[in-house]
């Protein structure tokens, strides 16, 4: 079915790049270059994922709504493009090192992508990330530390997440996406079909609480087991992905 996705994508890019050029499709930085990205990124979820989205009335319509910390499961390498593509406001996605693909610079660079050593030494992008929560803006953060595996199966949520929430002070935004392409390697979701669902609870103020870094992730945790029905897996998230191998493999798709 990928033949089909690149059809329908085609097609998107063919119709829909004058449409939203000429109505200046509304995005983040209210720019034309912007906003015919994220028209053709909503396109995108539309065509090739069938994007459904429950719960949209959790979502802030401002555009500088942060301070916030936007928490999602994570399913596929296309979730921060079906999550960000029904967001008013800029999200800066917090991504595993091991998920950088070299030809995407570009990309990542634009969308002020902070990349983080799954080490768990490397305490830059916290810094990089408090920063940015302090001067208003949003981050994007899977607290499982990989991919779900098997599917509908919440892995254990890092401490890194009750860390980042709890110095922060910052509301939390809980999504939860189904349905996307199961495929290896990750970033091979963007290629083929699927029906995919994208979720948003009400906000959460852990502020007032007194829990702790740890206890806010098991929280956490505890609320999406609560949202979703899904069972609990204990095992260690494994990489995503291997960069050089997407690489290879995105080249002969």
């Amino acid at each position: 079915m990928e033949w089909l996705a690149w059809v329908i994508l085609g097609l998107a890019l063919a119709v829909g790049l004058p449409m939203l050029v000429l109505a200046r499709h509304p995005s983040p930085s209210g720019t034309l270059w912007s906003n015919v990205i994220y028209g053709l990124g909503d396109w995108y979820a539309a065509a090739v994922h069938g994007l459904k989205v429950e719960g949209f009335e959790h979502v802030p319509t401002a555009r500088d709504a942060g301070p916030l910390i936007v928490v999602a499961n994570h399913t596929a390498g296309v979730d921060p493009v079906l999550i960000s593509a029904r967001c008013p406001f800029h999200i800066r996605w917090i991504m595993a090192e091991d998920m950088r693909l070299p030809w995407l610079d570009r990309f990542w660079r634009w969308q002020q992508v902070i990349f983080v050593s799954r080490s768990g030494r490397d305490r830059t992008a916290m810094r990089e990330a408090m920063a940015h929560l302090r001067a208003g803006g949003v981050i994007g953060i899977y607290p499982e530390g990989g991919l779900e595996r098997p599917e509908r199966q919440l892995l254990r949520f890092q401490r890194g997440v009750g860390m980042l929430i709890k110095r922060s002070g910052a509301p939390v935004l809980p999504v939860w996406v189904e349905g996307t392409p199961q495929v290896d390697p990750a970033w091979a979701s963007l290629w083929h079909t699927s029906r995919s669902r994208v979720e948003f609870a009400p906000i959460i103020d852990y502020s007032t609480t007194g829990l702790g870094a740890d206890e806010i992730a098991d929280d956490l945790r505890a609320r999406y087991r609560a949202w979703t029905g899904w069972a609990l897996n204990e095992a260690e998230p494994t990489p995503d992905v291997n960069p050089k191998k997407a690489t290879r493999r995105a080249r002969t798709a």
